[in-house]
């Protein structure tokens, strides 16, 4: 495993060593780690929402208002209305 040492004011020093000492964490090290890996899976997560913004950008425009949208669902789902 690579090795990086950081510079952290020691307020947030005292959060880490904290978060560790709670027994969720075997160490700072694993606290800081798992905080990478939640952040690079959040990253993901947006970066595949903003494909599906795209994608839907790039399908066009949809014509129809929204009341006659909401009048073919209802005549869909209530056929006798």
């Amino acid at each position: 495993m690579a090795t990086m040492n950081i510079s952290l004011p020691q307020a947030l020093k005292d959060w880490v060593e904290a978060q560790a000492d709670r027994g969720l964490y075997a160490n700072s090290s694993d606290y800081v780690r798992d905080l990478i890996r939640r952040d690079v899976e959040r990253q993901e997560k947006v970066e595949a929402l903003q494909g599906l913004v795209h994608e839907g950008e790039a399908s066009g425009y949809f014509e129809t208002t929204p009341q006659a949208l909401y009048e073919s669902i209802r005549k869909r789902y209530d056929p006798e209305k």
